[in-house]
């Protein structure tokens, strides 16, 4: 089959003859036709671990089931730890999810890695109906998930982002409050989905109410935090909470997330926020599109096994 795999001769990846997938106990064989871009994938591309082969988010049909409830043919999306950038993908049967014929592989391939990030970081805090939720670096990809999550789940969504250009945007997709500066917020928040790190954080962190918690899932600022202790602890219980994705498989494995998140899509409830769809021997284009283009979105990239 062929793969996307990084090489010593490569700047980046290159597509390359490799052997298909061996398929241990749980796992399906899955013909992928799309994949997602995930900025920490496509960061490791820069100084990649020995025989890494890249990709996590895809979607596709199902080759060969192995002894699953699946059947040839059966349409789904899912998440690995690698090798998703490949014709063929094995993947755990609890890592895969159904996607409705109404949902495009592209759709599909956008949701596994951020929009799990953000269900699953939204649950930290048990129920949010009538929750006040601040979300930060919300124009990213968890961010867009988030905001559109929290909304379906009741909550009183409220966003961060460095852009004014995001906005208008970003309130059409659930928050009414967007905020480009965190010292313009006079509210607290009952819970607070962190992405920025630095000195976000740390303001973020004092902007919870007594009982409220801080979920850290990422830091793109790529700064350190300081902050003023005695504003954090005094009057309450705040709870600062480190947040990582692939830790909640062993005991949640995602399968049935990744089934609701394709079901809201179909629905019309859940927005992929698909920027745009390349094949996959543009990759170096998709990549640039990814780091350097600022309009907002997923990028996905198409198999050769995806029509059209």
């Amino acid at each position: 089959m062929r793969a996307l795999i990084v090489t010593p001769e490569s700047a980046l990846v290159t597509l390359a003859d490799v052997p298909e997938p061996e398929l241990h106990r749980d796992d399906v064989l899955v013909r992928v036709h799309a994949f997602s871009l995930n900025r920490g994938e496509v960061t490791r591309l820069l100084s990649p671990p020995h025989g890494w082969q890249p990709g996590w988010d895809f979607a596709g049909v199902v080759e060969q089931p192995n002894g699953s409830d699946l059947s040839v043919g059966d349409r789904v999306l899912g998440v690995v730890r690698q090798g998703a950038w490949a014709e063929y993908v094995a993947a755990p049967r609890g890592h895969l999810g159904a996607v409705p014929d109404t949902v495009t592989f592209a759709e599909a391939a956008s949701l596994p890695i951020a929009g799990l990030t953000a269900l699953r970081s939204l649950r930290v805090a048990g129920p949010i109906l009538g929750r006040s939720v601040l979300i930060t670096g919300a124009g990213g990809s968890v961010g867009r998930f988030a905001i559109q999550l929290a909304t379906l789940g009741g909550a009183e969504t409220c966003a961060l982002v460095r852009s004014e250009s995001h906005v208008g945007g970003l309130q059409a997709l659930g928050a009414p409050v967007v905020a480009t500066s965190i010292e313009t917020l006079d509210s607290e928040f009952d819970l607070i989905l962190e992405t920025v790190g630095g000195e976000t954080l740390g303001k973020a962190m004092l902007k919870l109410t007594p009982q409220g918690r801080l979920v850290i899932i990422g830091n793109t600022s790529n700064e350190l935090t300081t902050f003023d202790a005695r504003g954090f602890y005094p009057g309450g219980s705040r709870q600062l909470i480190g947040f990582a994705l692939p830790a909640t498989y062993a005991a949640d494995p995602p399968a049935l997330d990744l089934s609701y998140l394709a079901a809201e899509v179909a629905r019309g409830r859940l927005d992929p926020q698909v920027a745009e769809v390349f094949d996959w021997y543009q990759m170096e284009t998709a990549i640039d599109h990814m780091r350097y283009n600022s309009s907002a979105g997923r990028t996905v990239l198409r198999t050769s096994a995806e029509p059209g």
